[in-house]
């Protein structure tokens, strides 16, 4: 039987939703690598996650001559098939949906976690600057206190 254009669509679609349960999964090992503080865990996973939206990327331009049809003038091989992959395209929202859902909260935690760190750099850096003022050269014997008065 010959290949229909169709056919393509629904295998496009279908390679859509394999990447975007793959940027799920990644997205939940995010979410834990943020939680427990496992940063260069995160990079490397942050790094294999960009191959998958590169992926991603690639099927997005291979679906663009999809996307000025008219659904109702394409051809399907039959009713059944129209309906996969019109469950195959609503999964795919419903997963984008999730996925950027998930980023989101992620970005929020990423940035707590960063604004914490901060504040402990703030607080570490003013400690060394009060020991520093007690040791240094200039603050003079801290042994000696003068209980002298000149008041007659």
């Amino acid at each position: 039987m010959p290949s229909l254009e169709t056919d393509i669509l629904f295998d496009l679609i279908c390679s859509k939703r394999a990447c975007l349960e793959q940027l799920r999964e990644m997205g939940l090992r995010q979410m834990e690598l943020i939680e427990s503080g496992r940063m260069t865990t995160l990079l490397d996973l942050l790094a294999h996650k960009q191959q998958t939206l590169t992926e991603l990327q690639q099927i997005e331009r291979a679906l663009d001559p999809f996307r000025g049809q008219a659904p109702e003038a394409r051809q399907w091989r039959s009713e059944e098939a129209r309906r996969r992959c019109a469950d195959a395209l609503h999964a795919c929202e419903t997963l984008l949906a999730e996925i950027v859902d998930r980023e989101r909260r992620g970005e929020r935690a990423l940035v707590s976690r960063r604004d914490g760190a901060a504040a402990q750099l703030q607080q570490m850096h003013r400690a060394g600057e009060a020991r520093a003022s007690y040791t240094s050269p200039n603050a003079g014997p801290v042994s000696q206190l003068d209980l002298c008065s000149d008041v007659p």
